[in-house]
């Protein structure tokens, strides 16, 4: 059984509640996907895998999802909502600290923003220090992880990079794929260096509102992305599970 949080009434978690351990929530952002994909890409992104997790690993309770994220250097692009970096920071400081609240000490961040990465790094790093005997773990780039694990030749433009390019678009076919407009997908691969971390504004990248190519992204290669993160995501939450969530030294 899958515990949605959204959908559960206060009957239903005081009857399940001994057999919830731990916790996912997903962290979104509102902003352009190019012409092809919906506004909330990265938080429908985040949410449904969070789902589909839930189906496969005992006691993982889903909260809904933070909807929206740093997207400041998104702005130039209609139609993005921002916090700011602060703002960011204090919400998901302060979802983990109500989740340490009602007293779940195994905590699991879903991330599908890159604008979002610094924010869950300040913030669950604080509720650590407050609170060293709860475990904080953060999937923050879904897009690495998956493609270290597809077969290398599976993307055929830019590794399958991009916002909104050929994985991401792929991961919507797989996921939403009602609500991509493949008809209209159309992006830019920008020419950037590979070791140095340019601090772009996303018009500076692309015209169309998507890097990469997702016009070459199909439902097949969106499977295998999905998978590819369940599979990272559950092999994680089994082996934690098998030392109660013990790590490093603690370990053993």
């Amino acid at each position: 059984m899958a515990f949605i949080g959204s959908h559960m009434t206060g009957n239903q978690y005081n009857t399940n509640k001994s057999k919830i351990d731990k916790v996912i929530f997903g962290v979104g952002a509102f902003e352009n996907h190019g012409y092809h994909m919906p506004f909330g890409t990265d938080a429908l992104t985040a949410n449904l895998i969070s789902e589909k997790l839930a189906e496969r690993v005992e006691g993982l309770l889903v909260l809904p999802p933070i909807n929206y994220g740093m997207s400041q250097h998104y702005n130039k692009l209609p139609f993005t909502v921002s916090l700011t970096p602060e703002t960011t920071t204090n919400v998901i400081k302060e979802v983990l600290s109500e989740i340490v609240r009602n007293g779940i000490k195994k905590i699991i961040i879903m991330n599908g923003h890159d604008g979002n990465i610094a924010p869950i790094e300040l913030a669950a790093r604080a509720v650590k220090v407050a609170h060293p005997e709860v475990t904080i773990a953060s999937l923050n780039d879904w897009w690495v992880a998956a493609g270290k694990l597809v077969p290398p030749d599976m993307f055929e433009v830019w590794n399958g990079l991009g916002h909104a390019g050929e994985g991401e678009t792929s991961m919507g076919l797989a996921l939403f794929g009602d609500l991509v407009e493949m008809e209209h997908a159309k992006g830019v691969v920008p020419d950037l260096p590979e070791f140095v971390d340019i601090k772009w504004r996303f018009d500076e990248l692309t015209d169309t509102g998507a890097s990469g190519d997702p016009s070459v992204a199909t439902l097949e290669k969106g499977k295998k992305l999905e998978e590819a993160v369940l599979h990272v995501l559950e092999t994680f939450i089994r082996k934690m599970d098998e030392t109660d969530w013990n790590y490093g030294f603690k370990k053993s």
